[in-house]
Order: C-alpha cells, then sequence, then structure tokens
C-alpha cells in the first residue's frame, strides 16, 4: 500500500468476509467466548491477522471514537538514545490535547506485534514506531490501522506512511570517509548483533561501503548483546587487539561501548589518537566528561522526536495534512580527541 492509499479503519465485517463466517461468530472468537469449533476460530484468527485487524477496546458510546493518546513504540528504555527520543515528542504533544503511551519491544518483532496488538485495541490518534523493519503480522495491522503511523530512526527503506530519521547507511559511509582521510589502515568494528539492531547493521554496512573506496576493509569484527555496554566495550576491545595486534582504529556501534574501549586503552598506556584511532555513534552527552572526547555522530534524537510528534500532530488537527512525508535528517560527524583530520 502507498502511503497516500492509507483507509477506514477494519471492523468485524471485513474479517466476517474474509473469514466466510457471520460477524457473531467473528465478536466470539476475538473475544474467546461462545461455543466456536477450533477450525472455525482458527479461520477467523488467520484471516484477522492477515488483514491485520485489531479489537476495539473502547466500549459503549466511545467505541467508534479516538481516545488521545499516540502510542510511541520503540526498541529499549535503557538505551540512551530513546530517552531523548521521547523529550522531543514530548515536547510537541504537550502543546496538543495528545498524550504519548510508551510500549518497549526489547528489539524482538514478536514483542513488537504484541505491543502494537494491544495498544491498537485502545484506538488510538496515531502511532510512532522506530525502525521500518516489522512483522508482516505488525505491517498488516499499521497499514490497517486508519491512522497515522510515523516510523523513526531510519530513512534507509520504504515506509508505511510517513518516516523521519536518518540514513544509517550514508552516516557508516561519512564515518569511513573520516577514517580513511586520517590515515588509518587496519580497522575493527564493534557492535550489538545485526538481526537484533538493523539500524547498527546500515551503518556497518555503509562503512564498509565506504571503506571499499579507498581500497580498506574491516578487519576484526564482534559482536554482543545485553548486559553494561561500558564493560561490554572494554570486554570486546580487549579480546580484539589481543587477537590482531596490528589494528589502528577501532568503530563501535554506539557511544556507551565506544567509552568502555576508550577507558580499556588509557589504562593499557595506549596513545589515543596516535596508535590507535576510536570513533562512536549517537553522540551521547553524558559522555562528555570522559578523559578523552570520543568521535562520534549526533543521531539527530531529539529532532527526531520533535518532527514524529509534529506530524501527528498535524494530521490529527486537519485529516487532509499531507501524508506519506519523508523527513531525512543529516547527523555530523565530531572529530573529538580520538580521530584525527590529517594523515601525521
Amino acid at each position: 500500500m502507498a502511503p497516500n492509499d492509507m483507509k477506514r479503519p477494519l471492523t468485524l465485517r471485513d474479517v466476517s468476509e474474509a473469514s466466510g463466517v457471520s460477524e457473531m461468530t467473528v465478536s466470539r472468537v476475538l473475544r474467546n467466548r461462545g461455543d466456536v469449533s477450533a477450525a472455525t476460530r482458527e479461520k477467523v484468527l488467520e484471516a484477522a491477522k492477515t488483514l491485520g485487524y485489531v479489537p476495539n477496546k473502547i466500549a459503549g458510546a466511545l467505541a467508534s471514537q479516538r481516545v488521545n493518546l499516540v502510542a510511541v513504540i520503540i526498541p529499549s528504555m535503557s538505551n540512551m538514545v530513546f530517552p531523548e527520543v521521547m523529550t522531543g515528542i514530548s515536547e510537541v504533544l504537550d502543546e496538543t490535547p495528545l498524550q504519548p503511551v510508551v510500549g518497549v519491544t526489547h528489539y524482538s518483532q514478536d514483542k513488537e506485534e504484541a505491543v502494537l496488538y494491544e495498544m491498537l485495541s485502545w484506538r488510538p490518534s496515531g502511532i510512532i514506531i522506530a525502525g521500518l523493519e516489522h512483522s508482516d503480522a505488525s505491517r498488516a495491522m499499521l497499514k490497517a490501522s486508519g491512522i497515522p503511523v510515523v516510523e523513526i530512526m531510519d530513512v534507509d527503506g520504504t515506509p508505511i506512511d510517513s518516516m523521519v530519521g536518518i540514513s544509517h547507511r550514508r552516516a557508516g559511509r561519512m564515518m569511513a570517509q573520516q577514517i580513511a582521510k586520517a590515515g588509518f589502515q587496519n580497522i575493527g568494528f564493534m557492535g550489538t548483533k545485526m538481526p537484533l539492531d538493523h539500524r547498527a547493521r546500515k551503518r556497518f554496512e555503509g562503512l564498509i561501503e565506504g571503506l571499499a573506496k579507498h581500497g580498506l576493509e574491516v578487519q576484526e569484527k564482534e559482536f554482543y548483546e545485553g548486559g553494561s555496554a561500558l564493560a561490554k566495550g572494554r570486554e570486546m576491545t580487549q579480546a580484539m587487539l589481543e587477537r590482531n595486534e596490528e589494528l589502528d582504529f577501532l568503530y563501535y556501534s554506539n557511544d556507551m561501548i565506544g567509552a568502555g574501549g576508550l577507558l580499556y586503552l588509557l589504562e593499557q598506556g595506549v596513545k589515543i589518537p596516535q596508535e590507535i584511532g576510536l570513533a562512536g555513534f549517537n553522540g551521547v552527552e553524558l559522555l562528555q566528561g570522559l578523559p578523552r572526547k570520543l568521535a562520534t555522530m549526533d543521531s539527530c534524537r531529539l529532532e527526531i522526536g520533535r518532527a514524529a510528534a509534529q506530524i501527528i500532530a498535524d494530521r490529527c488537527e486537519d485529516p487532509n495534512a499531507e501524508t506519506g512525508q519523508v523527513i531525512e535528517l543529516s547527523p555530523k560527524v565530531s572529530f573529538g580527541d580520538t580521530l584525527r583530520r590529517t594523515k601525521g
């Protein structure tokens, strides 16, 4: 479905027609009530899932209305990126009758399905959801919701409706260009496990593409999931350099593991960036107090939150407002103390 093809919300009748049973039977199945055969129940549930139908939990006189809630679905609250996105969303929605409610998916598509299903059942006025990669069931629910949907953080893909973010592939290429320009030759990469973090994967792909243009490649890579990012950064950095002493640059998929690596190297007496250069990603303000300022890129998270919320607010105020908006923001490289600008 093209962004401008958003249609009316689905009803019991749609599920009834798709499954070939009565609306009353559909209602019984979806409420898990009544004497319905297993075969009929399976047929109804499959039709509902394929269509993306979500039951309406708003009862009585409110059944045809929407509540002034905006569902915000993000992968993590412990990742320092998303609280700042939430700040941007709140700044805009505070000036409207709309109120954000948050669901956390822990980078799991199954969890995202469950959170999305529950939130849509309360008929929010809009959805802000992190990322462009969703399960078929989640995509069906988003397309069938009949409300404004804004996918955030990423623009490397095709949105269901609107999207606001940065190109993570471009960010990876930009960092590769600076690494090559600075004269580094032997590069290692550390990050989260790619199947769980699509944006980190895209930055990694962009890095590889960018380095290849300069005849360089990633010689070592290491991935992690869970646990303290600072501790993981230290552990991965130590393990990587024990495997390959020739590395002269380490690129981390986020600033927190980069900070762990930086602290480990300083403890080992490594001269930065003369012996080893470093860079992270996200521009986390908390890390400004490190002994060395880590090179990084700002992921524009506050601006992303504001822009996404403004799209929702505008669409709720004017149902005829523009749909299918694409807002790409441009991160910049911050060189800090760990990425020299010219060959020395």
